[in-house]
């Protein structure tokens, strides 16, 4: 059974980074494009930020642009997200994904992912 998993979530200041990382059991991580989700309580399940196969195209939601980095090490089957100058709003559950079937367009969808995480909280508070 496919399984993903996050680790890195904590809590953390203001201004504060985390380092979120992403694996796979029963996937071969390496040829999946993966994305970043994160949901706040109360709010919609929101895209957060995207790297293809190969790492040579990344996408990111306007919110983290500049703040968040996503990146992966094919020699660790990893995938990471680099939280940084971290914000209250911040605070949610973060989950990674991956889809037989991506489509960079529509990165952001999380309808169109079938495999998932469940998840690790960061919480940003003072």
């Amino acid at each position: 059974q496919v399984q993903l998993v996050e680790s890195g979530g904590g809590l953390v200041q203001p201004g504060g980074s985390l380092r979120l990382s992403c694996t796979a059991s029963e996937l071969a991580l390496n040829y999946y494009s993966t994305t970043w989700f994160r949901q706040a309580p109360g709010k919609e399940r929101e895209g957060v930020s995207s790297i293809s196969i190969r790492g040579d195209k990344t996408y990111y939601a306007d919110s983290v642009k500049g703040r968040f980095t996503i990146s992966r090490d094919s020699t660790k089957e990893t995938v990471y997200l680099q939280l940084d100058n971290l914000k209250p709003e911040d605070t949610a559950v973060y989950y990674c994904a991956t889809a037989d079937r991506y489509f960079a367009s529509t990165w952001s969808r999380p309808d169109q992912y079938n495999y998932w995480g469940p998840g690790t909280q960061v919480t940003v508070t003072s």
